[in-house]
């Protein structure tokens, strides 16, 4: 489940990328009940992408921004108890890792849905109800 980070330059501390991409997969783990699944915990994949500043916008001018995206099969994030906790989870852990510094209301979060059949997984392609076997045996 690939998991996209884009940040300002500044916005977290240098370094601190590795720490922010770890607490943020164990955050969607969580809220999925698949803390330590041995087949989906690889399967959340993730990249940085910090930008440098002048290059971030809100409203058409200049700020400071971190983004957060998954890309998912359908069902995941499916109800809204799921939804609530690891968006707050997510908010959290980068105003936190910021020092504090970053406003909650300049990270964004969202979730994009695959089509069923267009996931892969070991290089076949997977319908949801093929992932959800694959799954419950992890």
């Amino acid at each position: 489940m690939p998991l996209t980070l884009t940040l300002t330059e500044g916005v977290l501390p240098t370094g601190t990328e590795k720490r922010a991409i770890a607490r943020l997969t164990d955050a969607m783990l969580k809220w999925h009940g698949l803390t330590g699944n041995k087949v989906m915990t690889p399967n959340v994949t993730a990249h940085v992408q910090v930008l440098p500043k002048g290059s971030t916008f809100s409203g058409g001018q200049e700020f400071s921004g971190a983004w957060v995206e998954l890309k998912v099969p359908a069902f995941a994030f499916n109800s809204r108890e799921i939804q609530e906790g690891f968006f707050k989870d997510t908010t959290d852990i980068i105003q936190e890792l910021s020092g504090g510094t970053q406003p909650r209301d300049n990270i964004y979060i969202n979730v994009v849905h695959t089509v069923d059949g267009a996931w892969n997984f070991n290089g076949q392609a997977m319908t949801n109800e093929q992932l959800g076997e694959v799954i419950s045996k992890g």
